[in-house]
């Protein structure tokens, strides 16, 4: 299929679009919003092709776009008189309004749900295109499912070009995320899925509202997605996105202890001491964030990452809907550097006695965070075996589990395999070790003690407020290992030979700790915490 190339600007452009659409075909057509992929809203089998041009799972409903309210009635089972009054407010405009359906709407467009989900958009182009057709029109994002939104015709050729029939350019986006969704069909009101029309916004005209947990979480399980974007990822790059919460200093610090190259999402005049990064907004102009939001996360996959780390947004106002969507794009995963108890590093050569210190700061009220369990914890994540196996082979999972030992053989046997093991499991040991701190601190810790033995190669020396290297004389290291694995003098060796020499420690670490046995370690901890 050849997909046609239209201006917005062209009255013959609008009415070839218009008749594509009459004849069952598929249009790109720009809103305020983003552009969506419209069809005839009366035609199953023409809405159908929708989801198959996109590769969009037909669980998700779809938005009815029409250009005036009277073209309303006959879509919906009684109109409520709330939608007048929302009307008079936000439309045309970005606002979606969801209500019992008649039975011209079909099971295609409401995902077999007994409501559908109407809109008027303000963009002259859509409301032209809808009139020309004489046709409500069912119109998803455009493009390809699961990626970001589209916010210029560009974005809808990069993913569906040879798709789809036509693709209208009416410029970029002016709000630049999807429309606010609000159901009447609850009591109270429920917001679906925030966007360009603010949850304040909405009770100025409903009264009381209630924010659908959707928001911020994953749908449980088995449960029906009433709104398109609530599905679990969605908006995402090829690229691993995490949302990063706290200060740009806290951010910077972050970022810079990453041991390869990532990419920082960040804000207007914050990127330039990056080696990667896209800048999306004002930190504290929500609207300018929704508009760079999708465009941002496209360009991290055009520069070449693998991660990207993104300043999280403020979450009210238009910054609800961009943490929304940045909250599916991440696929839930967050990171909160506002700590506000101490945090410990604690690392030394094997053989110091590292295990021993962090017992006796537990005794202190500390809580110790144990990198090697987080470690073993995080390849149980199915993400992380994904990519585990899309780099070492999908023979390393073996009846559903994973095969450490043949992961390690794998993965030590060249020290390309080794960085390519620590990028993989890296973000995800250290998104635990965050959680855990944060549930120490919940719970009265006085303080949180990171156990690493590769503390000083891992991002989680970044959250640390103070590092510990634990030291001993290396024959005493010799005779402790000796006697905790049972193993003999020349295999202790290599142990030994393969860490980094006791100068590394020393020079990288705040405090020094002497463990040898005749150091008093317990005095040496006074007055730490």
């Amino acid at each position: 299929m050849k997909t046609l190339y239209l201006k917005s600007n062209d009255k013959n452009s609008i009415q070839t679009a218009a008749d594509i659409l009459k004849n069952g075909g598929l249009v790109a057509i720009p809103t305020e919003t983003v552009y969506g992929l419209a069809a005839n809203a009366l035609d199953g089998e023409a809405v159908k092709n929708i989801f198959t041009a996109k590769g969009r799972p037909q669980d998700n409903p779809l938005i009815v776009h029409v250009a005036s309210l009277e073209e309303i009635e006959p879509l919906v089972e009684k109109v409520d008189p709330r939608v007048y009054a929302l009307a008079e407010k936000y439309w045309p405009g970005p606002l979606t309004v969801i209500m019992k359906k008649s039975s011209l709407i079909p099971d295609e467009v409401s995902a077999g749900l007994d409501t559908v989900a109407i809109r008027m958009p303000s963009h002259e182009c859509a409301r032209e295109i809808i009139e020309k057709s004489g046709l409500p029109l069912a119109a998803p994002s455009a493009n390809a499912s699961g990626k970001p939104s589209p916010t210029k015709a560009s974005h809808v050729i990069e993913d569906l070009d040879g798709k789809i029939d036509a693709v209208v350019d009416g410029g970029e986006c002016s709000v630049g995320v999807e429309s606010t969704v609000v159901t009447l069909a609850t009591e109270p009101p429920t917001l679906l899925r925030p966007g360009g029309i603010t949850p304040e916004q909405l009770e100025d005209v409903l009264g009381a509202i209630q924010i659908s947990p959707a928001v911020f979480e994953k749908l449980r399980e088995g449960e029906k997605a009433e709104s398109p974007g609530m599905k679990y990822k969605h908006y995402a790059p090829a690229a691993q996105v995490t949302i990063i919460k706290g200060s740009f200093e806290q951010y910077k610090k972050f970022l810079l202890a990453q041991k390869s190259t990532v990419c920082a999402v960040c804000f207007e005049g914050e990127g330039k001491i990056f080696e990667k990064y896209i800048e999306y907004g004002k930190e504290n102009d929500d609207i300018s964030q929704a508009h760079r939001i999708f465009d941002a996360l496209r360009e991290v996959d055009a520069i070449g990452c693998d991660r990207a780390f993104v300043r999280c947004p403020i979450s009210s106002g238009v910054g609800l809907a961009v943490y929304n969507r940045l909250l599916r794009s991440a696929a839930f995963r967050v990171i909160d550097l506002e700590i506000s108890i101490p945090v410990i590093g604690l690392t030394g050569q094997t053989g110091s006695g590292k295990t021993t210190i962090g017992k006796a700061l537990a005794e202190k009220g500390c809580h110790i965070v144990d990198t090697d369990i987080l470690a073993r914890k995080a390849v149980e994540n199915p993400e992380v075996i994904g990519m585990l196996s899309a780099r070492f082979g999908n023979d390393i999972i073996k009846d559903g589990v994973l095969d450490r030992r043949e992961l390690a053989r794998r993965a030590f046997a060249t020290p390309e395999g080794t960085a390519a093991l620590s990028a993989i499991t890296h973000p995800e040991i250290t998104r635990l070790a965050i959680e855990e701190i944060h549930a120490a601190e919940k719970s009265g810790a006085k303080a949180a003690v990171v156990d690493a033995a590769l503390l000083f190669d891992s991002p989680l020396v970044a959250i640390c407020d103070k590092n510990i290297s634990v030291v001993a004389d290396e024959k005493i290291r010799l005779e402790r290992i000796m006697k905790r694995d049972s193993i003999s003098e020349t295999d202790a060796l290599l142990r030994i030979n393969a860490q980094p020499p006791t100068e590394y420690y020393i020079e990288k670490a705040d405090i020094i700790i002497n463990n040898n046995p005749d150091s008093d370690f317990e005095t040496q901890l006074e007055g730490l915490i």
